[in-house]
Protein backbone atom coordinates (compact mmCIF):
# COMPACT_ATOMS: atom_id res chain seq x y z
CA UNK A 1 0.00 0.00 0.00
CA UNK A 2 2.85 2.72 0.56
CA UNK A 3 4.33 2.07 -2.78
CA UNK A 4 0.96 2.97 -4.36
CA UNK A 5 0.87 5.96 -2.18
CA UNK A 6 4.45 7.00 -3.03
CA UNK A 7 3.82 6.49 -6.93
CA UNK A 8 0.54 8.79 -6.29
CA UNK A 9 2.47 10.98 -5.07
CA UNK A 10 5.73 11.04 -7.84
CA UNK A 11 2.56 11.25 -10.59
CA UNK A 12 0.63 14.32 -8.87
CA UNK A 13 4.60 15.76 -8.75
CA UNK A 14 4.87 14.98 -12.49
CA UNK A 15 1.54 15.98 -13.28
CA UNK A 16 1.27 19.73 -11.05
CA UNK A 17 4.67 20.39 -9.82
CA UNK A 18 6.00 20.35 -7.01
CA UNK A 19 4.57 23.65 -5.37
CA UNK A 20 1.07 22.59 -5.91
CA UNK A 21 1.20 18.91 -4.75
CA UNK A 22 2.91 20.49 -1.50
CA UNK A 23 -0.30 22.92 -1.21
CA UNK A 24 -2.65 19.90 -1.90
CA UNK A 25 -1.05 17.92 0.50
CA UNK A 26 -0.95 20.36 3.30
CA UNK A 27 -4.49 21.35 2.50
CA UNK A 28 -5.36 18.69 3.02
CA UNK A 29 -3.86 17.77 6.17
CA UNK A 30 -5.65 21.33 7.20
CA UNK A 31 -9.02 19.78 6.20
CA UNK A 32 -8.69 16.78 7.96
CA UNK A 33 -7.27 18.91 11.53
CA UNK A 34 -10.30 21.63 11.00
CA UNK A 35 -12.79 18.12 10.57
CA UNK A 36 -11.86 16.91 13.80
CA UNK A 37 -11.98 20.13 15.96
CA UNK A 38 -15.06 20.53 14.56
CA UNK A 39 -16.05 16.75 15.87
CA UNK A 40 -14.14 17.76 19.43
CA UNK A 41 -16.47 21.09 19.18
CA UNK A 42 -19.10 19.58 18.69
CA UNK A 43 -18.79 17.05 21.68
CA UNK A 44 -17.57 19.72 24.19
CA UNK A 45 -21.16 21.17 23.19
CA UNK A 46 -23.60 18.38 23.53
CA UNK A 47 -21.75 17.70 26.56
CA UNK A 48 -22.71 20.69 28.03
CA UNK A 49 -26.38 20.54 27.05
CA UNK A 50 -26.35 17.28 28.45
CA UNK A 51 -24.68 18.32 31.40
CA UNK A 52 -27.30 21.46 31.86
CA UNK A 53 -30.45 19.13 31.14
CA UNK A 54 -28.99 16.97 34.15
CA UNK A 55 -28.71 19.72 36.69
CA UNK A 56 -31.97 21.40 35.62
CA UNK A 57 -33.75 17.84 36.56
CA UNK A 58 -32.70 17.41 39.59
Amino acid sequence: MPILLFVLLVILIAIFGFWDTLAAILGAAVMVALAVLVGLGFLVVLGLVVSGRMRAGK
